[in-house]
């Protein structure tokens, strides 16, 4: 899934920025942020790339990887 970073106005003339959301494309993202800030208007929004993250155990299989070449 990729990340949205979301600037709006919300109905009530306050401004937000940085909402990220995540989502299948941008219309879905938007579609989420629809439901959380009903009648907003998006001022911008930006695809964020989110490198795929390592969890601690592969750490763990490196590390032992090269003390036992």
């Amino acid at each position: 899934m990729q990340k949205f970073d979301f600037s709006l106005r919300t109905r009530d003339g306050q401004k937000v920025d940085h909402i990220l959301i995540a989502g299948k494309d941008q219309q879905d993202a938007e579609r989420k942020l629809n439901q959380m800030y009903r009648n907003c208007q998006v001022m911008r929004c930006e695809s964020k790339c989110t490198a795929e993250k390592r969890s601690p155990a592969m750490y763990i299989e490196d590390i032992l990887n090269l003390i036992t070449k």
